[in-house]
């Protein structure tokens, strides 16, 4: 019975694909007497986002909107959507699942495989539709840090670049130039809106409220206040600056005083049992020999 299980997981994971594949030829458009379509392969994950796309309906508002905010402060990975994410934690669960009852078959334990081999595939299934959002989140937390490290010197940048009598889109175009990191590929999506037409500072707005990064945030909202009040932006743009490397010259500082702390965790718990054998060891086995 678990083989069977197995076995019709298994065709339902190459039906899907294949359906996928079937789905994407058939959403090529037709052309008139024009320039043939770009019919490239897609990628496995758009492929699980194309079929997926029947319970895309299905997923509620409260679930949809914070899963696309996660994937925009994700840096979009594979351009996907909330559908075509859910497709992807489905697909891993079925394929851990697989892995699991072939494990739970394969051991040998007192327990019964009957009983095994479902309670490894459970688990198994249940770390598949969980790895993706873990990783999700791991992402999301190293494109921030990514921002928060290099927001002060691309502050400085900026402020240069406006110093000397450039315009702000020039300042944020050397940006995109400098930082090869999350932080340009941010400026880089703002440079392409405003390129598309937006203006300038709801472009900016987005992308301080879609990164989730508190000194951005800061930062824009001063921009956009400047632009408001017609204040110069370079002045702005120096304090804002000196002001960020305060709060980052502050956090090192208090990194540095929890650094005492947080060794003694490590040195309790690995360095004093090893010290404790190798100077008691000896005496030890001498009482032990004596006794004998």
């Amino acid at each position: 019975m678990i083989a069977i299980s197995a076995g019709v997981i298994c065709g339902i994971i190459v039906a899907a694909y294949f359906v996928a594949i079937d789905q994407q030829a058939k959403a090529v458009p037709a052309t008139n007497g024009g320039w043939p379509a770009n019919r490239n392969r897609t990628s496995l994950l758009k492929q699980f986002e194309a079929f997926a796309r029947p319970l895309s309906p299905r997923m509620p508002a409260q679930a949809t909107g914070p899963l696309r905010q996660k994937l925009s402060r994700a840096g979009d990975p594979g351009n996907l959507t909330p559908a075509g994410f859910q497709a992807v934690r489905y697909a891993l669960a079925a394929l851990f699942a697989i892995a699991g009852l072939t494990i739970g078959l394969v051991l040998r334990l007192p327990i019964p495989s009957l009983v095994l081999a479902p309670m490894f595939g459970a688990l198994a299934a249940f770390l598949g539709y969980m790895a993706p959002i873990m990783w999700l989140e791991q992402r999301i937390s190293q494109r921030r840090h990514q921002i928060e490290r290099s927001l002060a010197e691309a502050t400085d940048l900026l402020t240069l670049v406006v110093e000397s009598g450039m315009s702000l889109d020039e300042g944020l175009l050397s940006i995109t130039e400098r930082f090869h990191n999350a932080l340009g590929d941010e400026i880089g999506k703002v440079l392409r809106e405003i390129r598309l037409g937006r203006p300038r500072m709801a472009a900016l707005e987005h992308m301080a409220e879609s990164t989730g990064v508190a000194d951005l945030h800061h930062l824009v909202e001063s921009i956009v206040q400047s632009d408001q009040m017609g204040v110069p932006i370079a002045r702005l743009l120096r304090v804002q600056a000196t002001e960020m490397r305060r709060r980052q010259r502050q956090t090192a500082q208090e990194r540095a005083a929890q650094a005492s702390s947080r060794m003694v965790f490590p040195m309790v718990g690995c360095i004093f049992p090893v010290l404790w054998i190798v100077l008691l060891g000896p005496a030890i086995i001498q009482i032990v020999k004596s006794l004998h």
